[in-house]
């Protein structure tokens, strides 16, 4: 398996690395250009036309070498099948921006209830299927709840929270694939050397991880292509979804902190400003504007937040 997983990066690295240099002018040509907020920090409008819905290249990358492994290793097929899903609802949201050329694609409604489609089947899949166990470790015990019905409702709300955790956080460059490449690490690391889910979510923890590499490559500052919410819906659909498999939904706070704050800044920020008309806490929402605005740089903003991911992760890996 640790073979396996080694390839697996290579592979995903190599492809995409290999493809993005084609890929990049193909987006300039089909005009898939990033639409940036008109309230968004003013740095940022100089983002205006760079090729957006990169994420289409990593995700067909990370299901080519799933689809390599998936025979021996079938436990890979159900945590592929929440990332393609997701990708596929993040990609009509980007063309739906692209198309009508605005910084929103989906309204928040519509999107909510095709990831909540993709959701339920994840959710059913597992609870129904005999070859998982449904029970969650708590962290830094060895005590593993057993929600019986409720895991299916817990489940949607871990899963719709992570992902939308992953696309908030996608709003610098670099900063989405930096934190989610240290987290695929940190996955991969725990089903192999803690023999979660077998071991068998290795390979496509290794596949995400390679391919995110590649694409860093392009996506740092100055990033010469974004992921979209193509690439970041299915990154935060891969996190829950290997996350349940393995039984450890419960260390995500942990390990995937930085998502969970991104979303809960937004939260905060949106109550707030309803609930005194107009008053903010963050100086701008998602949480990575409020210090870019009081003064770090893009750079500075992501390497902080992936370290601290690094911390993070090895934090939870005590836990286990």
């Amino acid at each position: 398996m640790y073979l396996d997983f080694v390839v697996s990066i290579l592979m995903g690295f190599a492809l995409v690395a290999l493809a993005m240099p084609f890929a990049i002018p193909e987006l300039h040509k089909l005009k898939f250009g990033q639409e940036v907020r008109d309230d968004g920090p003013k740095a940022h409008l100089k983002k205006k036309g760079t090729p957006t819905m990169g994420g289409l290249v990593f995700v067909l990358v990370i299901v080519i070498v799933s689809l390599v492994y998936v025979r021996r290793y079938p436990k890979i097929l159900p945590v592929m099948l929440l990332t393609v899903g997701f990708g596929i609802v993040g990609f009509i949201d980007d063309f739906l921006k692209v198309v009508k050329h605005q910084s929103e694609g989906f309204n928040p409604k519509q999107k909510f209830l095709c990831q909540l489609v993709f959701c339920v089947i994840f959710a059913l899949y597992l609870y129904l299927s005999p070859a998982y166990d449904h029970r969650m470790q708590v962290p830094f015990t060895e005590i593993y709840l057993d929600l019986g019905w409720f895991y299916v409702p817990a489940l949607l709300f871990i899963v719709l929270g992570t992902d939308n955790g992953a696309n908030f956080t996608d709003g610098l460059d670099g900063l989405a694939s930096s934190v989610t490449a240290v987290i695929a690490l940190f996955l991969g690391f725990v089903s192999l050397y803690f023999g979660k889910a077998d071991g068998q979510l290795a390979p496509i923890s290794g596949a995400v991880f390679g391919a995110l590499m590649g694409f860093l490559m392009f996506n740092c500052y100055p990033a010469k292509v974004f992921m979209g919410d193509t690439g970041s819906l299915a990154l935060g659909g891969f996190v829950a979804a290997a996350a349940f498999e393995m039984g450890i939904p419960l260390f995500i706070p942990i390990f995937a902190l930085i998502y969970l704050v991104e979303v809960l800044s937004v939260i905060i920020q949106v109550t707030y400003f309803k609930k005194t008309h107009g008053k903010r806490i963050f100086r701008m929402a998602p949480i990575h504007h409020h210090f870019e605005l009081g003064g770090w740089s893009e750079t500075k903003v992501v390497t902080v937040f992936t370290v601290l991911t690094v911390l993070l992760c090895l934090v939870a890996s005590l836990g286990m």
